[in-house]
């Protein structure tokens, strides 16, 4: 047997160099994390509102259509050179892709969501340990890699955890706008969440001219929504 003292030691390390990434890794992924995901949509509920998502199938299929065809084509690799500018220290890069991800949001009302969001992270990190983030205007995304940069988080568990994030907010959004069951929604969670770790090798493998994501539909109906008269969320 190890004497008590030096077990103590090895738990100490492997609590340093294991746990304490996942568990900042878990906390900037959280429902908790006081940046108001929960109060946005993303054109979800002008879709419901439109009669494009009426079931669980069709927010299934909306919500799939939204990662592979918008997340997946330009915001995923976005993230992951964000986080590779914060590791290194190169701001000029990381002024640059935020600036390319704010002018793609499709709408004004998408702008001003990733803007708030990467606001209030950007307020919170600094009572975090983690440091300013030396942008003007950061994107939820910068934020988010700055934050992973600072902890230490491995960059493809990060954007795995990114994308769960984003996911798990859709479905809540389309629980509370549908008559659909938390069954329901926890199928989904299933079905599209098994193709996030794939997603993300697929994204560290795209180059910068591959770029771009193309959702007319999204961009269309979020632009409804900014004048649609009953709704309960901000996008």
């Amino acid at each position: 047997m190890r004497p008590a003292g030096q077990i103590g030691t090895i738990t100490s390390t492997m609590t340093t160099s294991t746990e304490r990434p996942l568990t900042r890794l878990l906390q900037l992924a959280s429902p908790a994390l006081p940046v108001g995901a929960y109060s946005y949509s993303q054109g979800l509920e002008s879709a419901i509102e439109a009669g494009v998502v009426h079931d669980a199938a069709s927010a299934k299929r909306w919500i799939g259509d939204v990662l592979a065809h918008s997340l997946a084509q330009l915001e995923a690799p976005v993230l992951l050179r964000l986080c590779a500018a914060w590791t290194t220290g190169d701001v000029a890069a990381a002024r640059r892709w935020n600036e390319l991800f704010l002018a793609s949001r499709e709408t004004a009302e998408l702008r001003a969501e990733t803007a708030q969001m990467g606001y209030s992270l950007a307020k919170l990190l600094p009572q975090l340990e983690a440091g300013d983030v030396p942008l003007e205007e950061p994107s939820f995304p910068a934020a988010f890699a700055h934050a992973v940069a600072a902890w230490r988080i491995d960059p493809h568990d990060a954007l795995v955890a990114y994308l769960w994030s984003w996911l798990e907010n859709q479905v809540l959004a389309a629980v509370k706008a549908l008559p659909l069951g938390q069954t329901d929604g926890q199928r989904i969670l299933v079905s599209l969440g098994d193709g996030l770790d794939e997603l993300a090798r697929r994204a560290a493998r795209f180059d910068d001219d591959a770029l771009g994501n193309f959702a007319p539909a999204l961009a269309l109906l979020s632009s409804r929504h900014e004048t649609q008269y009953s709704r309960l969320f901000r996008s």
